[in-house]
């Protein structure tokens, strides 16, 4: 009996044990076994939170760019999204504007250019996560020398991130190591790196991250570059402004703003820009040789920008770039690249050297580049002998000012009675480029005095004939370094033709004994600014056509080869 009532005292209390144990276990079971999704221990902006280190700050999103594209896109494309008060500029000139998406709301549609940049957003489960997409160096897509970007490609993706949503740092870039910056250069200084490129253009200044460590040797180097291939002219270069060129261990570098994962190219665009020869020789040229090869993938950052320029030759940017143009200056956002290049490669006066262009390169791929941008037809020139119905077509290019034909007139009654089908335009400042390159590239023979509106000899089809007519004044060998060598290696057909006193107008200012036609060195010897003003500004020219019909008939004899 004693032993019952004992019994009934503890029997409720180990009861009691045994059911919260059970209970227990079977929690822990249920837990164990249920989907971890369905169980949410942290919300998505606490996940974010503790991965990356974000503060509860919504993911600064796009719209997504379509995954299926159809065949030939497995790899998703992006391009920045900065509009512009003209809606036919792709100019990226504003200060920073962060736009922000909610995932719950509808992706934002695209701004008028389409052309949008930089990270992916990738879904990850139920929210979105950050991947970083930059390219390593030398992942890019090297296009063939026929290969031509596709202009204004909606799927392009830009993110401007907000500085603080990520503390400035880019997750899985590796640490910048040295950049490559060579001054030995005749024509150009060339800064250029990857890995983690951070430009401020208000500032003039580009900072490569080297390294996280404080004590880094190398993170207090820094370079001035000059971004003009001019480098040779002292006096022009004088008045250019430098770019500030630095190493950084990272702790001192300027947080991003703006991340893109494809290159960018710094390059200034003043000196002697306006005159046709220079726009071709000192920018256009040099950028077609540092940017080709990225195949339109590359992002340009122009300094001292002017807008009539780039809409002069939009047709050729939009076809380097499919990236919004930055106005490097007027930029007060960080904008952060795996690989930049400060400066521009050039080679020589109007042409390219394959032997050191990315890809071999030459003047003949710039050409065919050029008739792609313009939509320009005729790749050969007409051989008269297949074709002995046509006519050739010359293309006479006057001038208004200086350098003048005094007697056109004549110059065309002759060349019609020669077989030639005989076109006259003048290369003018405001010249519509895309209009006036179909002229030239419809032509077979093109003749001028010397001067930038020979430059057009890059429209020319392949196996034209170009002939240069040399004012006198002792200007042979500057006329074959600007002219006549470049033509060559546009495989063109060259004629020279050095006018005598008696064709050029200084007979009527100078008398014959002067030293201006008996020892024109001796002028030559004053400088450019006293040589330039008698043999290139004050100098028409009155073509003998007796003496000129025979290169006329060369260029005819030509056309047959």
């Amino acid at each position: 009996m004693k032993s019952s009532r004992n019994f009934s005292r503890v029997e409720p209390q180990k009861l009691g044990v045994g059911l919260f144990v059970g209970c227990f276990v079977a929690l822990i079971f249920y837990i164990s076994m249920s989907d971890p999704v369905v169980i949410p221990f942290l919300n998505a902006d606490s996940r974010l939170t503790s991965i990356y280190g974000v503060h509860k700050t919504p993911v600064v999103e796009d719209k997504m760019s379509s995954r299926e594209s159809g065949p030939g896109k497995a790899r998703q494309e992006h391009k920045p999204s900065c509009s512009s008060s003209d809606p036919r500029s792709n100019l990226c000139n504003k200060n920073d504007v962060t736009r922000t998406q909610s995932n719950s709301l509808p992706a934002k549609s695209d701004p008028p250019s389409g052309r949008q940049d930089a990270r992916n957003i990738q879904k990850l489960g139920s929210e979105n996560r950050i991947e970083d997409r930059h390219e390593k160096h030398g992942d890019y897509k090297v296009p063939d020398k026929n290969s031509s970007p596709t202009i204004g490609d909606p799927m392009k993706k830009e993110v401007i991130i907000n500085p603080k949503q990520l503390g400035g740092r880019r997750e899985n870039v590796e640490p910048q190591k040295k950049p490559i910056c060579d001054f030995s250069e005749q024509r150009s200084d060339v800064c250029e790196a990857n890995g983690d490129v951070r430009i401020h253009g208000k500032s003039s200044s580009v900072v490569f991250v080297t390294s996280n460590q404080r004590d880094n040797p190398e993170s207090n180097q820094s370079w001035q570059i000059k971004a003009y291939a001019r480098k040779g002219d002292r006096s022009l270069m004088a008045n250019i402004k430098e770019v500030s060129v630095k190493l950084s261990n990272g702790l001192e570098a300027p947080r991003c703003t703006v991340y893109h994962n494809v290159p960018g190219i710094v390059f200034f665009n003043g000196g002697y820009n306006g005159n046709y020869y220079h726009d071709f020789n000192d920018v256009l040229i040099p950028l077609f040789i540092t940017s080709r090869q990225f195949d339109g993938e590359v992002q340009l950052l122009i300094n001292h920008m002017h807008l009539w320029w780039v809409n002069k030759y939009r047709l050729i940017l939009n076809k380097l770039s499919r990236y919004e143009i930055i106005d490097f200056d007027n930029d007060d956002r960080v904008h952060c690249y795996p690989h930049a290049i400060v400066g521009l490669h050039s080679h020589k006066d109007l042409s390219i050297d394959p032997s050191r262009a990315p890809n071999g390169y030459s003047m003949s791929d710039f050409s065919e580049f050029l008739r792609s941008a313009y939509s320009l037809k005729k790749d050969l020139a007409i051989k008269v002998a297949e074709l002995p119905e046509r006519k050739p077509r010359l293309l006479v290019i006057s001038r208004g000012l200086t350098r003048r034909f005094a007697n056109l007139e004549e110059i065309v009654q002759k060349a019609t009675e020669l077989g030639y089908e005989v076109v006259v335009a003048e290369a003018r400042f405001e010249s519509n480029v895309a209009q006036f390159s179909q002229i030239v590239n419809s032509c077979d023979v093109m003749m001028g005095v010397h001067g930038a509106g020979l430059t057009n000899l890059i429209f020319l089809p392949t196996n034209a004939v170009l002939i240069q007519i040399v004012p006198f004044g002792g200007l042979e060998a500057i006329a074959k370094i600007d002219y006549g060598d470049p033509s060559k290696d546009r495989k063109l057909k060259y004629l020279e033709y050095s006018i005598s006193e008696e064709e050029s107008t200084l007979i009527d200012l100078y008398p014959k004994d002067h030293p201006v036609f008996k020892d024109p060195m001796s002028v030559h010897k004053l400088g450019w600014t006293a040589m330039g003003e008698i043999y290139l500004y004050k100098q028409n020219v009155k073509l003998d056509m007796e003496r000129f019909k025979p290169v006329l008939l060369k260029a005819l004899e030509l056309l047959h080869q």
